[in-house]
C-alpha cells in the first residue's frame, strides 16, 4: 500500500508540472571569469567576441562600472519581458553577470526556461572579476 501512495504522489507532482510549465531543473551553465576573459581577449573586436554578454545588475550598478565588452544591460527581473532585446537565436552563445552570481543565474535560468540553448552564469560575476584584478570600464567606454 506504501507503494501506491508514492507512485500516486509522483504522478500528481509530474501532472500539476504539466500544468503549471513550472521547470525544476537547472540548464544553464557555469563560465569562471578566467574563461570570460580569454574569451574577451581572444576575439579581434568586441562584436566579434562570438557571445552575447549581460549584466543583469540594476541601471545604478551598471553606471557604476561594467565588464568590457558588455553588449547590453538588462536587470534580471526584466529578462523575461526584455529578452528580445539581445538580438540573438536560441542557438547563440549568451553570457550573463551580477555582482555575486545569484541574479545572473536566476537571469540565466529564465533565458534557458524561455529556449536559449547555451547561456552562461559568470560564477562570482563582479565580484570574482574585480577579484581576479580584471579591468571594470564605464558604459559607454
Amino acid at each position: 500500500m506504501q507503494r501506491w501512495k508514492w507512485i500516486l504522489m509522483g504522478a500528481l507532482l509530474l501532472s500539476s508540472l504539466a500544468v503549471t510549465g513550472q521547470v525544476w531543473s537547472y540548464h544553464s551553465y557555469l563560465l569562471t571569469v578566467q574563461q570570460l576573459q580569454a574569451g574577451l581577449t581572444k576575439a579581434s573586436t568586441p562584436d566579434k567576441k562570438g557571445f552575447v554578454l549581460v549584466d543583469v545588475r540594476s541601471p545604478e550598478e551598471h553606471r557604476a562600472g561594467m565588464i568590457p565588452g558588455t553588449d547590453l544591460n538588462i536587470d534580471f527581473r526584466e529578462m523575461k519581458a526584455r529578452h528580445q532585446e539581445l538580438g540573438a537565436q536560441l542557438d547563440e552563445h549568451i553570457v550573463v553577470y551580477c555582482q555575486s552570481g545569484h541574479r545572473s543565474n536566476i537571469a540565466a535560468e529564465t533565458l534557458a526556461d524561455l529556449g536559449y540553448r547555451h547561456v552562461y552564469n559568470v560564477s562570482g560575476s563582479m565580484n570574482a572579476w574585480m577579484e581576479a584584478g580584471y579591468q571594470v570600464v564605464q558604459p559607454g567606454r
